[in-house]
């Protein structure tokens, strides 16, 4: 990434210097071109003011050693004078391009290759009053020489400041990189506030990645950790009473007793491994549902005829309030969901307490709620009730064959649904868990 990024700020550094050499070296001879033009109408005015036949001799002398070259032609085109060459064998002057210009228009330029000299050449070309034509000319190899030294200038300063460049480049680079290099070695070092602003939502997206990963790792260990505990508790109960049993030294009473003890903790093992299959499911992100029109009241008549049974053991009566309301759903999962709810508020219930399953409509959005007149859940609390393996009363749980599950699982239905779940309990009165869809 660094050569890449080198290897772009060079080649933007290089075009750019390229581009402005050229440019500068286009505005320079242009400019250059339009001052010698200047300078030589400005000679032959001087020329014309004095006349050639009265110009001191030093004067000319001093033109001659500025590359000045003066010539005098008349409307014929004949030579009548040349500073340099024997006017009486050059031939006729009329066809040259600056002179017919001026005879037209009164003044004429041109630069092209002299056919006397055999020089490029820069005329400048003005008609006199008496109707000749006064032409300055000045060779371009000197004009050649210092455009060549102004190159080697520009060529000079150019390749400095593409070391510059490359120099600035390098350190810009590593100031680039130099986040994603902390990134890559620890993400949670580094500071927002020091990096671009361009690139702080990037990191911080990377960062509650990274956290959320960490996270997720961290709760898998827990839920592993919790799940060889709680596997282990029935798993010892089972292997001691049978144990004891297999080794002959109980009475008929012991072995009925000892065999009830393996049959609750066989239940709560079978219980414990079928939420936990449960849970696994319901966290595969690639999990497909389907959904289909569900009634909500007929659900919540089916589940308390399955939890008839275990609510006339804990002497709890069951209800059911509202009205049909259909919703868009998974059947097994909102019957799972009803069941634990139901389940967990028999079982946390008091003698002779009652659990409403109520359907209802809020706001135009279906609703289902489950109260119970319970032993209710403590403030601070209620926030870790949906934790897994959470319980507000564990010994109370466990001798209910509770799993530590149930409302786990119902976070996760609730969440499949894009429903939302609320929470409403005071200590001694009882528990509200509704669920809006």
């Amino acid at each position: 990434m660094k050569k890449k990024l080198n290897a772009k700020f060079m080649l933007i550094a290089a075009i750019a210097i390229v581009a402005t050499a050229a440019c500068a070296i286009v505005l320079f001879y242009s400019i250059l071109v339009e001052q010698i033009f200047d300078d030589l109408k400005a000679n032959a005015h001087v020329v014309s003011l004095v006349g050639l036949s009265d110009m001191p001799k030093n004067v000319k002398e001093q033109f001659a050693d500025d590359g000045l070259r003066i010539t005098l032609v008349n409307e014929a085109g004949e030579v009548l004078y040349d500073s340099e060459e024997n006017e009486e064998k050059m031939e006729n002057h009329r066809g040259r391009p600056e002179i017919e210009r001026a005879l037209m228009t009164g003044e004429g330029r041109g630069m092209r290759k002299s056919v006397t000299s055999a020089k490029h050449t820069f005329y400048y070309a003005m008609k006199l009053s008496d109707g000749t034509v006064l032409r300055v000319g000045k060779a371009s190899s000197s004009i050649y020489n210092l455009g060549f030294r102004m190159a080697v200038l520009i060529v000079v300063v150019g390749i400095t400041v593409f070391v510059i460049c490359v120099i600035f480049a390098k350190r810009l680079t590593l100031r680039i990189v130099e986040p994603i290099e902390k990134m890559a070695s620890n993400i949670v070092l580094v500071d927002e506030t020091e990096v671009y602003e361009e690139m702080r939502p990037f990191i911080s997206t990377i960062k509650q990645q990274h956290m959320d990963i960490l996270n997720h790792a961290q709760m898998r260990q827990e839920f592993t950790a919790n799940v060889s505990h709680e596997l282990k508790t029935p798993l010892t109960a089972i292997s001691g009473y049978a144990e004891l049993i297999a080794s002959g030294m109980t009475n008929e009473k012991d072995t009925k007793h000892f065999a009830d003890e393996i049959h609750h903790s066989a239940e709560r093992l079978q219980s414990l491994i079928n939420d936990i299959i449960k849970l696994s499911e319901l966290d595969d992100e690639d999990l497909k549902l389907e959904f289909e029109p569900i009634d909500l009241y007929e659900m919540g008549r089916n589940c308390i005829s399955q939890m008839e049974l275990q609510a006339q053991k804990n002497e709890v009566t069951l209800c059911l309030e509202g009205k049909p309301i259909s919703i868009n759903g998974n059947r097994t999962l909102i019957e799972e969901l009803l069941y634990n709810l139901c389940s967990n508020a028999v079982r946390y219930n008091k003698r002779g307490g009652t659990v409403t399953i109520v359907v209802a409509e809020e706001d135009g959005r279906s609703t289902i709620a489950v109260k119970d007149t319970g032993i209710g859940i403590p403030k601070d609390q209620q926030d870790r009730v949906f934790e897994r393996f959470y319980r507000v009363d564990k010994s109370r749980s466990k001798s209910t064959g509770g799993t530590g599950l149930g409302l786990a699982i119902v976070k996760h239905i609730v969440a499949q649904h894009d429903a939302q779940i609320e929470l409403t309990s005071e200590e001694g009165v009882g528990t509200e868990i509704k669920v809006v869809f």
